[in-house]
């Protein structure tokens, strides 16, 4: 999962979305239906902090990212929703992160047409 902060997180907002992130139904069931969550089917979470999720490119031809939060305050909100994530999935769920701030290549398979945008 892509993960973006603003300076406005709070630490209920990021309960809320490791609760979200650890229930949400998105995996299909033996009918195809979207039935079962990470647990269910033996997933993991990796964690990869995106502040270009907070990209604005409504004006001009360069985005800007003043909406996202500066890594004095995005970096503890991350490392906080990490630590949610593994105490709300009491270590049934593997937990991994990225390198936060760092250039990664990150290789996914995209099962299914189902990408979520989560916000609160």
């Amino acid at each position: 999962m892509l993960a973006g902060f603003a300076p406005t997180d709070t630490d209920a907002q990021l309960s809320w979305m490791a609760e979200k992130i650890l229930g949400l139904r998105v995996f299909g069931d033996a009918e195809g239906k979207m039935n079962h969550d990470l647990a269910d089917v033996g997933g993991g979470v990796l964690v990869v902090s995106q502040f270009t999720l907070y990209g604005d490119a409504s004006k001009g031809r360069r985005p800007s990212f003043i909406d996202a939060a500066p890594p004095n305050l995005a970096v503890p909100l991350y490392e906080k929703f990490v630590a949610l994530l593994k105490e709300k999935s009491a270590g049934k769920i593997p937990v991994e992160t990225g390198e936060f701030g760092a250039m990664m290549d990150v290789e996914l398979v995209n099962d299914g047409p189902v990408t979520l945008i989560l916000e609160k």
